[in-house]
């Protein structure tokens, strides 16, 4: 999948506006994914995305002490960050449903099991968003 055919779905899977949003929305979740899950694992689904879409996992760096845990928090922060990161007044079932719309097209995007591998790093309350 290419960036502007993953984006044009994004913005049509969370019925937004405009493609801006639709990047905005993509930016802001993978990056705050990229925050909680370990940094091998965020490599391996940043190498399997168009190359734009990647670098939002890549941006992240962890803890030096911590390379390869992430961040743990749960999916109010998870979802706080998000609206957060995408600015502009987006509110927190916003930035939730912009989520699980981005995760879609990861699963999709993505081959094998590696968005089941992601579910698994993630606590139950933020997989329900990657799974939803």
């Amino acid at each position: 999948m290419r960036h502007d055919e993953f984006i044009g779905q994004v913005q049509q899977q969370a019925r937004l506006s405009s493609r801006g949003d639709a990047e905005r929305a993509t930016r802001a979740t993978l990056e705050t994914l990229a925050e909680r899950i370990p940094g091998g694992l965020a490599e391996n689904l940043a190498a399997q995305l168009p190359i734009e879409v990647g670098e939002h996992l890549r941006r992240v760096t962890h803890a030096p002490d911590e390379p390869e845990l992430g961040e743990r928090f749960g999916r109010n922060e998870f979802v706080t960050r998000i609206a957060e990161r995408a600015g502009g007044g987006v509110d927190f079932p916003e930035a939730a449903h912009w989520a699980r719309a981005v995760f879609a097209l990861v699963d999709e995007a993505t081959s094998g099991s590696l968005t089941e591998k992601v579910a698994q790093s993630l606590p139950e309350d933020i997989r329900t968003l990657v799974t939803a």
